[in-house]
């Protein structure tokens, strides 16, 4: 006897199914069942998944909806269990494209599982068309395609939500046995079951029955399903959990949706025959459709789309002809020799390995867009370490200069396919991907699917709002889980002593957390993955299904599952700094019309000075204060230096950026552990940097192919034990073949000792996990340096552009705006004579920009400088009436006369304002007598008559006022600034910058106390439920705005000074929540002072007042003390112990004005370290902080 559950939800039915894919084939293993299916509601995200799972419990997948199904696919291959490959469809109850509300908002369900390979390909057709035509609330197909589509498709009839069902429900016996009949006839003989389920449900038991009748009057074979949904019966919670979570609901409202009863689990084949004991065939069925059921995936052979190549040439004799041209052209007409062996070792390969089409449709994707102007990055990752490639011209970086490795990129030993990343313009970068369709055919061209899922804050945040809590106590637990990428609940629970306290000794926690741990992980929904396009030779719902995220048709498989499809995925992504490079380029072609960046020197000493004075503001990748750091510190003086720093600046290398810089000043003290060393490890001072400097090492020390020395360097990197411990033995002592040749030398036979041998390989090891790829970074830091050079050479042009790039972020506008004034670089406000669409240079200052300004489109902006072409704009009349026409709208004209555009056109902002009410009425009137031919627009007078408007005389706003209207409209003040006057109190008193609060770094944490001088917007107050009063206040200084809450008592303190139109210094605790803006909860409130005077008296009073007690230890979660003493701290065992040498290393990296605590445990002291060992707070440093000394042992105040 056995028996296969044939009605599945996995927990891609999203936030409906409850069964985790990996738990689900494991339960079926243990309860013996050979084989289990997979029927996601509408949809095929997890098969392949399921699929390799079950096949490794040794259980047959059935495969059914297609989300999940390459997920399934895995487990169950993964586990040795025969995946069924299938689907829960929605069928319209009229056509599927037919959507009106009163008569297709029903649909009914229907369970289409994959007898073989023919029936997986019009599953995916169905579940594809469903998505992309027939979507009306669910994604629908009809009775016509089902008959379209129907063969190698096995049916079942459902659950209560099943046509068949439904009509006995209602009574119509008849119309069940009809529609019974029709789809026997539809699906043919033993293709079509009818399924008896009881899930002590009284709907069911009732028409049960009527469904055994219905069998055997129309001769449709039984079969019994138990629609799982979650995995065990105590699971009937989670699932609750999960309902409560997608319809926005608690577990207390009366009316939150839930199963009925806690039956929809994966019972054992002992339960299910308990429920029909009289029916055995029903259940010998479940075997009988699983043994039918035989679905195979193909995994690892690549389905490239054709080439076309032009005059019908063979494939493989182009693109010779193309790398040869591409030679001759970047290396001269006689490359040598070395060049050419490269060449023609990399085609080999390419062609070896059939991704000659590969290199052609990425080259020419590239090539549109270099020859429609759309600017193209130098290339991205490892693709850059081809010698093809760059000749080609896919990549812009010469690989043999900078000693890319190929191999990185593409070698015989790779399994997985290569990855060509592209960056373009990202402004245009949609202009490349419609290319790409119009070429390949939209049928042949697909986004891709990503999924949000539930991550540890996010998981609790769900749960605890399912479950009814506060906000307050589920948010201060979410706040518990450190900010970490890969962060679990799990792993929380051993980092955060607070959150395990609370874990055990608060039972409502205790539940929130379990809960939280059990649906961590489950995707949440679906998204559009931002980058990723899929091009297919035959139509992609040939090899996937479809689905559509908004407007946009996207494969149900993820990008790792269309890569072991052997689908060919690219990435087609936006940078802004092309963008502003490009921009820079045309600005300076109208003074210097044959300047191109390609011809700019590599090694401008004034461009390395710059860079070695930390002036980096607006420098791709070298804007960040950590990086200013370094880069001051290192002084670099080639590209090869900014390579490595763009490497070495993440947590893990960091460990040799004292030991970088140390031997770059010092070259004596650089050493080798062997000679064979020195030409690989040279270039960066005796430090292993890159990934590929682990492979030459591999390669010249120990013999091996760079092929091979890849592998060893992934499996490094992804730290698998076995393999790197066989791996050290070959590197040692080499390997022999079977007919006992040599296949690795070895170390040893190459002379190398075994202890020195030994040392190398534990140092490779310890470091691959945290090297980089050097092809990247190599085309990373070129695009860094140019954005330099043109920022040293051409600041005016440079800066016009970065600006123009920032229009949305009015705090980088300021950030830029001030980094050009500290370089006498002056920001005109915005003309109507004079401004351009984005910012542009004007003399040897910068024009503000038009589109800059908020209400006004980008046409209109254009109509506006095509008029001005006809002559200048000579008065608020003169303009109001030549654009009267041309898209002109009164809020856009509004915003005009605020920021100041309009000021010199004869009239004052208020003047403009109050008029143009009238003025717009006036030039209506002449319009429309103009258009009645009674006369013409200006009123049929001579050329020197006035005007028919007058405008009326009224005084001009205050300062104040004034400020306030242009920061209305553009988002900054352009005529001066409120706390302009005490920007020497900032400084001396080194008060926060909002814009830094705002940006979220490590340092201004929850919790953390900032002091901020700023200018009072608003004030806004409100009486809360204890009849006292608070107050919202909106503040701000040169670089952000942001909201401060004032409780009552301290409004009640502090009301004179809590004014609109005040300049405040504020002490105040960061608050942050994860569903809402930064805040301030202010403390204290003072006059901002603004004379030496004042500024020394408020150091007085300041210092005078603060606490003197020494902090007895460091605690690393939400410190709300009252305690002053901010800054860095970090706790060790002692001076001596290793942490203490390593986290001071770090240290000596990040110079700056944060004060640094370090609290010794054998003597419980707390010391601050002089001033010369303070730090600039970053997220880099804090991260790599607590990779080295522990997450308990660093914290924030």
């Amino acid at each position: 006897m056995s028996f296969v559950h044939l009605h599945v939800h996995t927990e891609y039915s999203l936030l409906d199914g409850a069964c985790k894919i990996k738990n689900l084939v494991k339960a079926a293993k243990e309860l013996s069942q050979p084989a289990i299916a997979i029927t996601d509601h509408g949809c095929m995200y997890g098969v392949i998944d399921f699929y390799k799972a079950a096949k490794k419990e040794g259980i047959k997948p059935i495969i059914g909806v297609m989300y999940g199904v390459i997920d399934f696919y895995r487990a169950a291959k993964k586990h040795g269990i025969k995946p069924i490959i299938g689907c829960e469809v929605y069928v319209a109850p009229r056509k599927y494209t037919d959507k009106v509300a009163e008569l297709d908002r029903e649909n009914r369900h229907m369970v289409l599982l994959c007898e073989n390979n023919v029936g997986y390909q019009n599953l995916i057709k169905l579940v594809s068309m469903a998505w992309i035509d027939g979507f009306y609330g669910k994604p629908r197909v009809d009775e016509e395609l089902l008959e379209k589509y129907h063969k190698g498709i096995i049916a079942l009839s459902a659950c209560l939500a099943g046509e068949i069902p439904k009509a006995l429900m209602r009574g119509n016996y008849e119309l069940a046995k009809e529609k019974a009949l029709k789809y026997k006839r539809i699906f043919g003989e033993n293709n079509f079951f009818l399924e008896l389920q009881d899930h002590g449900i009284i709907e069911q038991k009732r028409i049960n029955s009527d469904i055994i009748k219905l069998s055997k009057e129309c001769d449709i074979p039984l079969v019994v399903t138990n629609d799982c949904h979650y995995i065990k019966r105590e699971d009937k919670d989670l699932h609750k959990i999960l309902l409560c979570i997608q319809t926005n609901h608690t577990i207390e409202d009366e009316n939150s949706f839930e199963f009925p009863t806690d039956e929809f689990y994966l019972k054992s084949e002992a339960e299910m025959r308990e429920l029909f004991p009289n029916m055995p065939e029903a259940y010998e069925n479940t075997v009988k459709i699983a043994e039918r059921c035989n679905v195979e995936f193909e995994f690892g052979k690549t389905k490239l789309p054709r080439f076309d190549v032009p005059d019908g040439k063979d494939h493989i004799e182009y693109f010779r002809e193309e790398c040869y041209k591409g030679l001759h052209r970047r290396y001269g007409e006689n490359p040598s020799q070395s060049l050419i062996d490269r060449l023609e070792y990399e085609l080999s390969v390419i062609i070896k390995m059939g991704y000659v089409d590969y290199y052609l449709i990425v080259n020419d994707y590239v090539s549109y867009a270099k020859k429609n102007g759309i600017p193209v990055g130098m290339g991205r990752g490892s693709g850059a370490g081809s010698l093809a490639a760059y000749c080609i011209g896919i990549t812009g970086i010469d690989p043999i200069k900078y000693n890319l490795l190929f191999e990185r990129f593409l070698n015989p030993e790779r399994v997985s396919m290569p990855d060509f990343d592209v960056d373009f313009c990202k402004d245009r970068r949609q202009e490349v991907i419609d290319y790409v369709i119009r070429k390949y055919g939209s049928d042949h061209v697909a986004q891709i699917v990503a999924f949000g899922t539930m991550a540890a804050r996010g998981a609790i945040r769900d749960v605890g709002r399912a479950l009814a809590m506060s906000y307050a106590e589920v948010d201060s637990v979410a706040k518990l889980v450190p900010y970490d990428l890969k962060m679990t609940i799990e792993k929380a629970l051993t980092i955060s002593d607070e959150l395990t306290q609370r874990y055990n000794n608060e039972p409502a926690v205790h539940r929130l957390i379990d809960m939280a741990m059990r649906l961590e992980g489950t995707p949440r929904h679906a998204t559009t993955h931002a980058a990723g396009v899929v091009i297919t030779d035959k139509p992609v719902s040939e090899y996937v299904p479809l689905s559509r995220n908004d407007e946009a048709i996207v494969t149900q498989f993820t990008m790792t599952t269309l890569d072991e499809l052997g689908l060919l995925k690219m990435d087609f992504l936006g940078l802004r700094n092309l963008t502003v490079l490009d921009d820079t380029e045309k600005m300076i072609r109208k003074k210097e019309p044959l300047f191109s960046i390609k011809n700019i020197p590599d090694d401008d000493k004034k461009v390395f000075e710059m860079l070695s004075k930390g002036d980096t503001e607006g420098v791709f990748q070298f804007e960040s204060s950590g990086m200013r750091n370094v880069l001051t510190q290192l002084k670099p003086e080639t590209i090869e230096d900014l390579i490595a720093v763009i490497s070495l600046y993440r947590p893990g290398p960091m460990d040799s950026i004292p030991k970088y810089i140390e031997n770059c000043h010092n070259p004596v003290k650089v050493t080798y552990k062997h000679e064979l060393l020195k030409p690989i490890l040279e270039v960066t001072y005796g430090c292993i940097v890159y990934q590929e400097q682990v492979m030459q090492i591999f390669r010249s020390l120990a013999g091996y192919s760079l092929g091979r020395a890849d592998i060893v360097r992934r499996a490094m990197s992804k730290k698998k034990a076995d393999v790197m411990e066989h791996e050290r033995k070959i590197f040692i002592e080499g390997l022999l073949r079977e007919d006992g040749s040599i296949e690795v030398e070895g170390c040893i036979r190459r002379g190398i000792p075994r202890n020195i041998a030994e040392e190398i390989f534990a140092e490779m090891e310890s470091f691959a996990s945290y090297a980089f790829n050097k092809a990247h970074a190599a085309c990373y830091a070129m695009i860094s340096y140019q954005t330099a050079y043109l920022k040293c050479h051409y600041p005016c042009e440079y800066n016009a552009a970065l600006l123009s790039s920032v229009l949305d972020n009015s705090g980088k506008v300021a950030v830029y705006i001030d980094d050009c004034m500290k370089h006498n670089i002056r920001v005109l406000p915005p003309h109507i004579n004079e401004s351009d669409i984005g910012f542009t240079v004007c003399g040897k200052n910068i024009r503000f920009g038009l589109m800059a300004i908020k209400n006004i489109g980008k046409g209109f902006i254009t109509n506006i400088i095509n008029e001005r072409r006809n002559g200048e704009y000579t008065s608020f009349y003169d303009f109001c009436s030549r654009v009267y026409s041309k898209d002109m709208n009164k809020r856009a004209v509004e915003s005009l006369i605020k920021c100041g555009a309009l000021d010199k056109l004869g009239a004052n902002r208020r003047q403009m304002l109050y008029s143009l009410d009238g003025l717009i009425d006036s030039l209506a009137r002449d319009h429309r007598d103009n258009v009645a031919g009674q006369l013409d627009l200006f009123g049929m007078g001579d050329d020197n008559e006035e005007p028919a408007y007058q405008l009326k005389s009224i005084d001009e706003f205050d300062e104040n006022e004034r400020l306030k209207l242009e920061k209305e409209v553009v988002g900054i003040y352009l005529s001066g600034h409120p706390v302009a006057e005490y920007e020497n109190a900032s400084k001396a008193l080194n008060t926060d910058l909002i814009n830094n609060i705002l940006e979220g770094s490590a340092y201004y944490n929850d919790g953390k106390r900032v002091r901020v001088i700023a200018f009072i917007n608003e004030v806004r107050t409100k009486i809360i439920k204890n009849g006292s009063t608070m107050a919202f206040v909106t503040i701000e200084d040169k670089f952000g705005s942001i909201e401060m809450l004032v409780f009552p008592k301290t409004l009640m303190e502090y009301s004179t000074l809590i004014r609109d139109g005040k300049a405040i210094l504020a002490e105040c605790t960061v608050s942050i929540k994860e569903d809402e803006e930064t805040k301030l909860l202010c403390n204290r409130g003072y006059p901002a002072p603004k004379t030496d005077a004042e500024i020394t008296q408020f150091k007085a009073m300041y210092s005078s007042s603060k606490k003197k007690a020494e902090q007895p230890e460091v605690k690393v979660q939400n410190n709300r003390s009252n305690s002053d003493k901010s800054g860095l701290y970090l706790r060790f065992k002692n001076q001596e112990c290793n942490e203490f040498i390593r986290a001071k290393q770090v240290l000596n990296i990040f110079d700056g004005s944060t004060p640094v605590y370090f609290y010794f445990e054998d003597n419980k002291k707390l010391l601050r370290v002089p001033r010369n060992m303070w730090v600039d707070i970053n997220d880099v440093m804090i991260r790599e902080l607590k990779r080295r000394i522990g997450d308990k042992n660093v914290a924030l105040k």
